[in-house]
């Protein structure tokens, strides 16, 4: 039932501050207290402090990360307790839980399922869905993603991996599919981020990217999924922390507190009636521009934000926007986000449980979309000339950045019956290389040494080789002159049910059905 709220409240509604689970217990209590006092809609769970500041995808500090599922659990319950009114829970959880939280299924980056040939977005929907699932056991109604930003600029340092890839058609089909997917399983989504995040070169999280093209080409380009999910009836869209002149009368200003790319552009010309909210309030693209807490949250308001994500000064925003805004505004964000509520059943105050997890099932269903995406993307496998390789010692095998074992090479040195690796680099008359790729962002050479990477290329100079990539595609462009390859395999995730399937698409036992998803 919609409780009747004061003006007040109304406002502290549009407010979603940070929940860390790996915090203290001082910092716990604030939060609680910043619950009871100030009434805020809902919170945005993040994994820990250092982790949400820097958004790495591997953990950056040493902290105890045991039971993170539990405490996450514990801390929703006890949150919505302190909460008169019930609050949204949400995560930004594109590949999963496991983007946030330790021993809980991850699923293939955006870039791996953009890479699926049949039936992309009834696969896309469906990995959704299961992470749908997931996360409503656990108690949360509210999933910042998928990304509908297009990968065209390989230099991304923030976007490369969760989007679905080059092809513009591509990407909104497939992110129309996810949000469906997450609907589907009675959690929230949105397409994220607006006006399209993918054509930058610097980090907003550190400062403002600016994108330097016409009207014209962000229409045909950046802008066209977020049109797509729109005419498709999609109720969240995120706006990201980037400046566009070409939609904000020239002004090198970030869309997040731009009112010309809000209000005029996406909800007057594209049509868009449902709810805005914005990027984290932290990141250093616009929380350093403003000096006077409560300001920029005030400004991203005005701009027509209905949700203020991860604002860091929630009182001195609500005694800002009381200040400014006037009531039909207050309002018209407190409407939405009140119907948003009722939707997603937050007012029934189900308890969130520890689920049990089917990993057996789980590794299959990777099985399953590795067999989907994995791609010949250089020459054609013969699995009768590997064989023979295999069983007269001809053949070779590398492993990078180390040398140590694998599921792959294990495979591989049962079907021979002898360890490759012993297989001198002179001696083989065919080597193959596997290169697990250590990030997933292309900040330094996706975290591969120039010794490891002038070695691969120095093999593919002196021997026939077989590369499979198991990680981000883009890296290889690290690579060299990629014609000395015989044979290219982008494998994408570095999956043990990625290796598996890789190895069975080398002895000839799967075909390899995928496609690049990417340009490089």
């Amino acid at each position: 039932m919609k409780p009747i709220l004061s003006k007040r409240q109304k406002v502290a509604q549009i407010f979603f501050p940070a929940a860390f689970v790996h915090d203290s217990e001082e910092n716990h209590q604030s939060l609680e207290e910043l619950i009871r006092l100030e009434e805020v809609g809902g919170l945005t769970f993040f994994h820990s402090r250092i982790s949400a500041a820097a958004n790495f995808e591997k953990r950056q500090e040493v902290l105890d990360v045991e039971g993170t599922l539990e405490k996450l659990v514990e801390l929703i319950n006890r949150f919505q307790q302190a909460s008169k009114t019930p609050l949204i829970i949400s995560i930004d959880g594109e590949f999963g839980l496991a983007m946030r939280i330790e021993n809980t299924p991850i699923y293939p980056y955006a870039i791996s399922l953009g890479g699926i040939s049949l039936e992309g977005e009834k696969q896309v929907e469906e990995v959704a869905y299961k992470m749908g699932l997931e996360m409503k056991t656990v108690g949360i109604h509210l999933n910042l993603a998928p990304c509908a930003d297009v990968n065209t600029n390989p230099l991304n340092p923030v976007i490369g991996y969760r989007s679905y890839g080059s092809d513009t058609n591509h990407v909104a089909r497939l992110a129309l599919a996810a949000y469906k997917g997450l609907n589907r399983a009675g959690i929230g989504a949105c397409l994220k981020h607006f006006p399209g995040h993918g054509d930058t070169q610097v980090d907003s999280h550190l400062n403002l990217p600016v994108v330097n093209k016409s009207k014209k080409e962000l229409v045909e380009e950046e802008l066209y999924p977020f049109q797509y999910g729109i005419d498709h009836d999609v109720e969240m869209i995120m706006v990201g922390h980037l400046a566009v002149p070409a939609l904000s009368n020239g002004a090198e200003i970030s869309a997040s507190i731009s009112r010309e790319i809000i209000t005029d552009l996406l909800k007057k010309e594209m049509g868009f009636q449902g709810i805005v909210i914005s990027d984290a309030l932290n990141m250093k693209a616009v929380s350093r521009l403003f000096d006077t807490p409560g300001q920029l949250e005030w400004e991203a308001f005005h701009a027509g934000n209905d949700i203020l994500c991860f604002s860091e000064n929630v009182k001195e925003g609500i005694d800002f926007i009381l200040e400014k805004a006037t009531e039909a505004e207050i309002n018209a964000s407190f409407e939405k986000l009140q119907d948003l509520k009722e939707k997603l059943g937050v007012f029934e105050r189900r308890p969130a449980e520890v689920p049990k997890f089917n990993w057996e099932s789980h590794e299959k269903f990777l099985e399953k979309l590795s067999r989907e995406f994995l791609c010949e993307w250089k020459g054609e496998i013969n699995p009768i000339k590997i064989r023979d390789l295999g069983e007269s010692g001809n053949l070779g095998l590398r492993s990078f950045p180390t040398q140590t074992e694998t599921v792959f090479s294990e495979l591989l040195q049962e079907y021979f019956g002898r360890n490759l690796y012993e297989i001198s680099d002179k001696k083989a008359d065919r080597m193959i290389i596997t290169l697990f790729v250590p990030s997933a962002k292309p900040v330094n050479h996706f975290g591969l040494e120039n010794e490891v990477l002038e070695e691969i290329k120095q093999l593919a100079l002196d021997k026939s080789c077989i590369l499979y990539l198991f990680g981000n595609p883009l890296s290889l462009r690290l690579l060299g002159d990629l014609k000395r390859f015989s044979n290219i395999i982008v494998a994408y995730q570095n999956f043990e049910a990625t290796q598996r399937t890789a190895i069975k698409h080398l002895m000839g036992e799967w075909k390899a059905i995928g496609k690049m998803s990417v340009k490089l």
